[in-house]
């Protein structure tokens, strides 16, 4: 039978724990938006899987059981829906694209950007993927070769830029061998001031422009150009060549725009163009970069991956068949098993839509429900030695104590609204650590101790500064 908010078997949010807070703003001080998820995950160890806080006005229920995320995010579009300050802080910079959208403008995009970003396309995409994991692997080389240390923090970056560019868009922009001001400067600059506008208590950039609005405000002109650059020289490729298939998301949105009823306008399209240019670049990046830090400490796995990437690969010092991409295996898990210990979605928030029930308290409609993903993650009873990298927990299904539990791991999210880009990202994260393992050893430049975690949308090491010596 289901529940209702007057149900006398179910809690109300005044019936949980919260943190102390003070008159009117509650808790609004105490979260620093760089360090929110680690706020957030301290108070979830002394208050339980279930608490509230007061941000100004509004009680946030915040919760850390895997169970229930899995609920809500499978409860969207109808029941829960993103956290309403993102859809309108990024609608401010017209790039409320198929990540924010709201209600059922998001269904024919999220078919376009599915279409785009299936693994069918990987095929003919290889050829170019593999230039620009060449790319990386050259820059590499000379720093190995010059003894110089590599900001993977910025490299990885980069590398994506040019990948998730090159596929969606149709161009490859290289930034991987430039310098200075190259579009993933201006990208680097946007989610920090995104997340800091979401989680104001007043927004203050409507009314005054303060120096960092200006900075921000000239960083996404910056992208605006470049995305307008991007658009114009693909209708005008499309303009001489007409009734050509679409051999990329650009191409296939501008043509549907001319379809009637479509739902994809010029705003539309630049929504997404940026929206996948801003989330390309920063999830797989930075999910290499956290790989890099555990793997930098383990010089055993470091050797096991070589001579398995060696054997798979044979002379060649990048993976030179996209088939054998599905053989590496090994490879991606290094990563999976960095973002269980180092989430780059550390957090999710979402909002009620109507009035519910979950884990049995009452959440009326409106009402902000944060969701904190690492608690489970490093949980005894989803993961067995839950606290060691382990990457061979998701490959090697012979030792049962290290069992893992899929739906406790979410960083690629669940339900209808599931990330389209995963497969991508795999893809990449496959061929990039295959590339490092089987050319290079790698280190820390730096004191472990040092690396901070950074709260920017998605979590993203403070600086990941690694020496790298080529094997010969």
């Amino acid at each position: 039978m289901s529940q209702t908010l007057t149900d006398s078997s179910i809690r109300r949010l005044a019936d949980l724990p919260s943190p102390k807070g003070l008159p009117l703003i509650g808790n609004l001080l105490q979260l620093a938006p760089e360090r929110l998820h680690l706020t957030l995950e301290q108070w979830a160890r002394e208050l339980g899987p279930m608490y509230t806080l007061d941000l100004g006005t509004r009680r946030v229920l915040v919760c850390s059981d895997p169970e229930l995320l899995q609920t809500v995010l499978r409860d969207r579009p109808e029941g829960y829906r993103r956290y309403s300050p993102i859809e309108s802080v990024i609608a401010e910079q017209h790039a409320n694209g198929l990540f924010s959208i709201e209600g059922e403008a998001w269904r024919p995009q999220r078919k376009l950007v599915m279409q785009a970003l299936a693994a069918t396309n990987f095929r003919a995409f290889y050829p170019a993927l593999q230039a620009i994991t060449e790319r990386l692997r050259l820059r590499w080389q000379r720093a190995a070769d010059a003894g110089e240390t590599v900001d993977m923090a910025v490299d990885l970056v980069r590398y994506t830029v040019d990948v998730t560019t090159a596929l969606a868009f149709g161009e490859d922009p290289n930034t991987l061998e430039q310098s200075g001001n190259v579009i993933q400067d201006q990208l680097a600059l946007i989610f920090p001031m995104l997340m800091s506008r979401i989680n104001a208590p007043f927004p203050w950039w409507r009314y005054v422009r303060l120096p960092r609005d200006r900075h921000f405000d000239r960083s996404m002109q910056s992208v605006r150009e470049h995305v307008d650059g991007l658009i114009e020289r693909t209708r005008a490729r499309l303009h001489a060549q007409p009734g050509e298939r679409p051999r990329n998301l650009l191409e296939a949105m501008l043509i549907a725009s001319n379809e009637p009823g479509s739902g994809i306008t010029d705003e539309t399209i630049f929504a997404n163009v940026i929206t996948l240019l801003m989330a390309g670049e920063d999830t797989t990046a930075h999910t290499l970069s956290w790989t890099m830090y555990f793997l930098s400490a383990e010089p055993a796995l470091q050797a096991r991956l070589h001579d398995e990437a060696a054997t798979l690969m044979g002379e060649a010092l990048i993976c030179a068949q996209y088939d054998d991409v599905k053989r590496l295996d090994a490879f991606e898990a290094l990563a999976t098993e960095a973002t269980r210990l180092k989430p780059i979605v550390p957090m999710f928030f979402t909002e009620a839509v109507a009035d519910k029930v979950l884990g049995g308290v009452a959440v009326p409609a409106g009402t902000p429900v944060f969701f904190v993903t690492r608690a489970a993650m490093l949980d005894e009873q989803h993961f067995g030695q839950a606290s060691t990298y382990l990457p061979e927990r998701w490959t090697d299904d012979r030792h049962a104590e290290l069992a893992h539990d899929s739906r406790a791991y979410v960083q690629f999210g669940a339900g209808p609204r599931v990330c389209p880009g995963r497969q991508l990202a795999g893809v990449e994260m496959r061929l990039v650590l295959s590339m490092l393992c089987r050319n290079f050893t790698m280190e820390l430049a730096t004191e472990r101790e040092s690396i901070k975690e950074v709260m920017a949308f998605t979590m993203m090491p403070s600086a990941m500064p690694v020496r790298l010596r080529a094997r010969r």
